[in-house]
């Protein structure tokens, strides 16, 4: 299993602008085949979903195969794919509809080490029913999500556990699967948050006890889609909000408004680009998913491993969590200089960083940085190469204390 970077870098435009693109934990470029299948839905005429024309039957089409087409990427029943447009708004929704069964005494567990969005909308939910809220906490300064922890905090009251399958500042992978059985055991429900884990690893929801799975293909060289993936039985106990006169049907009730069917042809097309990156990839898509998401880890970890080693060799250089296992993410601090202006020095440089609390809200807090602008953070994905990590090294060169004496 190997990736040709050379030939995968090729199918990207924007990779051609002479930049340096290590901005794709905030969202990653689109490959031509992406462009292509929006441009081409546009171009043979879409219609609305269920009608008796062709323009329709179309529509119903790219609607079934970007259900089937998700299912396949992480494992998943295409019948429980809900898209949405984005996974905040995904969960807020299923907040709203969840909450509508708790009460004074329910609990939900929420840790410190999620993107804001696989938090307050569960807190704010719980509120508005009167549950409780637990916290899980990080441990500092490693960044580790500590699953024991959730012995204590998960109990007969509990309702829902929100855990994120990756972090999207450190990286920071937790035992999912051991959090998720602790839900499980007390008949809660568990809500993984995967929108960091699935552009860097293959995913099984089923493996990690995924009730509800949540990711985004913008995430993963789609459009900017959000999906929710849940057993179809689940999801016909929930009652959501909608129009009277909408679809009463699972997964279509969940989905308010008319669907992008466009851009949902884009997110089938993401997906056979996912299943294509290893060109020796056999099987059916699952299959070829599974081979070639593990040859991208490994890219990805080789990556990794490079930059961390030189972000090290950087005495001025603080390089903020420390987690055993976790994706291809540096989050980073430079001495004598905030992170916006790091980044605004590395963009100069025509190197693509963020830098900020990156809706990392509570974790940058315990971390005790959210107040001090955080950190700048450079996330790896399958198309960068070790030309993009040494042009960031570079330019962290350049502010290196020894060149302003």
């Amino acid at each position: 299993m190997s990736l040709d970077i050379s030939r995968i870098r090729a199918l990207y435009p924007a990779l051609s602008d002479g930049y340096a693109w290590l901005d794709a934990a905030a969202g990653t470029q689109v490959p031509q085949p992406v462009i292509d299948a929006i441009g081409a839905a546009y171009a043979h005429g879409i219609g609305n979903t269920h009608g008796a024309f062709p323009a329709s039957a179309r529509s119903d089409e790219i609607v079934s195969k970007a259900r089937q087409a998700v299912a396949d990427l992480v494992g998943g029943d295409p019948g429980g794919v809900v898209f949405g447009p984005n996974m905040t708004t995904l969960t807020y929704r299923f907040a709203y509809a969840l909450a509508k069964d708790w009460g004074p005494e329910d609990e939900i567990v929420v840790s410190q080490l999620d993107h804001d969005a696989n938090v307050r909308p569960w807190v704010q939910a719980a509120t508005r029913a009167g549950a409780r809220i637990r916290w899980a906490t990080v441990e500092v300064p490693s960044g580790e999500l500590p699953a024991g922890q959730y012995d204590e905090l998960v109990n007969e009251r509990t309702r829902l556990v929100a855990v994120s399958a990756a972090s999207n500042v450190l990286g920071t992978m937790p035992d999912v699967r051991r959090i998720t059985d602790r839900a499980h055991a007390v008949g809660a429900l568990a809500y993984v948050d995967g929108v960091h884990a699935t552009p860097h690893t293959p995913i099984d929801m089923v493996a990690l006890g995924a009730d509800f799975y949540a990711t985004s293909a913008y995430k993963w060289s789609g459009p900017h889609i959000g999906t929710v993936i849940a057993r179809p039985e689940l999801l016909e106990r929930l009652s959501p909000d909608k129009l009277a006169s909408s679809s009463d049907e699972v997964p279509d009730r969940f989905e308010t408004g008319t669907p992008p069917f466009a851009d949902l042809a884009g997110v089938a097309a993401a997906v056979d680009h996912l299943a294509g990156l290893d060109s020796e990839a056999t099987g059916d898509r699952r299959a070829r998913l599974l081979t070639s998401m593990t040859a991208v880890e490994a890219h990805e970890q080789a990556e990794l491993a490079y930059l961390l080693k030189g972000l090290s060799s950087l005495p001025y250089v603080d390089l903020v969590g420390s987690p055993a296992r976790r994706t291809a993410t540096a989050y980073f601090r430079v001495t004598g200089h905030s992170p916006q202006q790091v980044a605004e020095h590395l963009a100069a440089q025509q190197v693509n960083v963020w830098d900020g609390h990156c809706y990392a809200w509570e974790l940058t807090k315990a971390l005790g940085i959210r107040e001090s602008g955080s950190a700048v953070r450079a996330g790896l994905v399958h198309y960068n190469d070790r030309s993009d990590v040494d042009r960031l090294l570079n330019g962290l060169e350049e502010l290196s204390p020894r060149r302003s004496e």
